[in-house]
């Protein structure tokens, strides 16, 4: 007899349906396994026998083939044991299931005939909604992230019985439903805020501006100024993540099982934080079977790179593509796969071997020149504000007065993201620092003072056609922040500003 059931393989990021057809037949006792199976597949067909006979159900004699289609695409990993079981079932007509059609399946078998959780299964569940079915049986581990998808059930399951009896109507198991408004409520599980760093004002607009329009951010300065510490509470003041912007940050995490049940959905902005012997694979993604890389882990948040001058060159200058297109595309034996990438960059650094000013260094000029030129002026071109952050005054330390809260610069980058988000409705774009050239000339109009301004500070500082726009996409973030439809002189002003501390250093 011939049975089929319905699952999915991931592709990337992404999920492709895949239908599993069991055929039993008279000859002699063989499983065979074909549609381009990797080991892991390959080896359910032991997992699914023995759970089988432990599960009470009786062992399939005969000649047994299983075919996972389209035969094209390379399936991997063990999710597909749950679908082959109950088609074996199905087809030995050793169940007699009610719909097999509209229901999708995934999970993990093991020898006890329990369902053990699967990657990827957001992805999964997104595809299954797109397809029209109306139920996923999921193992219960995965059932809170699988239903954060709306207009599907998810049936979680705990063993191949309970699957099994589901399918026959002869037990009732509620999907599991998500509240997704007390997600978002959730507070934070840190303590962090911009009120705790001392003194740092110009830092911390800079930190403002770089997060009203999702600009990239170098901070600059001798060790114990506060560098890390001022990075590592930019999330405090970003924008909250949007539904769309959370499915998609989850489904990157998902494919590397990094959603867990108490945390289903990813509803505060990633930070990534990669050490500095990170190779270009970890950072970009890859291996054998591409996966995604920390860059990808940061989609819609921030990536952190802290002693920027400690990581590998040829690392850094795989960032080049991904900062410009926000996304990273990897070509392997496998295959090509396109991961989502679009973060801020945030990196941290001193501006010499020895930790101090050029001028205080007792590096000598080579030293210093050896040490800046780790990382190349091209990269240095995509980073929008370059700002130096100085030792902190004894006056600012002893001060028992807090700074701004981030609660209160966050409300401000929220307004302001809020104007950029009616401004380009209709449009691919999500921030000011993702402008394109029609954007820029459409949204970013100067007079004729405030253009001869940007020239003679364009000839003087030797600037780029890159640093030009990005001057404008920070001027325009400004003059956003002040709830200004026009870009003035002093909005170009201070973006200039931002842009001279890299001919400071680097000439």
């Amino acid at each position: 007899m011939l049975a089929q059931t319905h699952s999915a393989s991931v592709v990337g990021i992404e999920a492709v349906p895949v239908e599993v057809e069991v055929d039993s037949s008279y000859g002699e006792t063989k499983i065979i396994v074909v549609g381009l199976p990797d080991t892991a597949v390959k080896e359910s067909k032991d997992r699914v026998l023995t759970a089988l006979t432990n599960s009470a159900f009786r062992f399939p004699m005969g000649r047994t083939t299983i075919n996972l289609a389209p035969a094209d695409i390379r399936k991997e990993g063990p999710s597909f044991d749950l679908p082959i079981a109950l088609g074996i079932l199905a087809a030995t007509e050793q169940i007699e299931p009610t719909d097999l059609t509209g229901v999708s399946v995934v999970g993990e078998l093991a020898l006890t005939g329990a369902v053990r959780p699967v990657k990827g299964v957001l992805s999964i569940a997104l595809r299954a909604r797109q397809q029209g079915k109306r139920a996923l049986l999921v193992p219960a581990e995965n059932a809170a992230e699988a239903a954060v998808v709306r207009g599907l059930d998810v049936i979680p399951i705990r063993n191949l019985q309970e699957a099994a009896f589901w399918l026959e109507g002869k037990v009732v198991i509620e999907p599991l439903l998500i509240d997704h408004d007390a997600l978002f409520t959730t507070p934070p599980t840190d303590e962090l805020d911009l009120a705790d760093v001392k003194g740092q004002e110009g830092a911390k607009r800079a930190l403002e501006i770089a997060a009203a329009g999702g600009h990239n951010l170098l901070l600059i300065g001798p060790p114990g100024t506060g560098k890390s510490m001022l990075a590592r509470r930019i999330p405090t003041i970003l924008p909250p993540l949007t539904l769309e912007e959370a499915l998609e940050t989850t489904k990157v995490h998902s494919i590397l099982g990094l959603v867990t049940p108490a945390h289903p959905l990813i509803v505060r902005r990633p930070f990534r934080t990669p050490h500095h012997t990170v190779s270009d694979a970890g950072l970009l993604g890859g291996n054998a079977n591409p996966t995604p890389g920390e860059i990808s882990l940061a989609h819609n948040g921030v990536l952190f790179l802290d002693e920027l001058p400690e990581f590998k060159r040829s690392v850094l200058e795989t960032l080049r593509q991904p900062l410009e297109e926000g996304r990273v595309t990897i070509s392997r034996a496998a295959g090509t796969m396109t991961f989502p990438a679009q973060f801020m960059m945030v990196a941290a650094m001193n501006p010499s071997p020895d930790g101090k000013m050029p001028h205080e260094s007792r590096s000598s000029p080579r030293e210093i020149a050896t040490y800046l030129g780790r990382i190349s002026g091209p990269l240095l071109d995509r980073i929008d504000l370059h700002v130096e952050v100085p030792a902190v005054k004894f006056s600012d330390l002893g001060q028992a007065r807090p700074g701004e809260a981030s609660a209160l610069i966050r409300a401000r980058v929220v307004a302001a993201r809020e104007r950029q988000r009616v401004r380009f409705t209709g449009r691919p774009v999500t921030c000011n620092a993702r402008m394109g050239p029609r954007e820029l000339r459409q949204f970013v109009v100067l007079d004729e003072s405030t253009m001869a301004m940007l020239k003679v500070a364009m000839t003087d500082m030797n600037l780029s056609a890159r640093a030009y726009d990005r001057i404008l996409k920070m001027a325009r973030t400004i003059a956003d922040l002040e709830a200004c439809e026009a870009v003035r002189a002093e909005h170009v002003g201070e973006a200039i500003q931002y842009r001279q501390l890299d001919r400071q250093l680097w000439g």
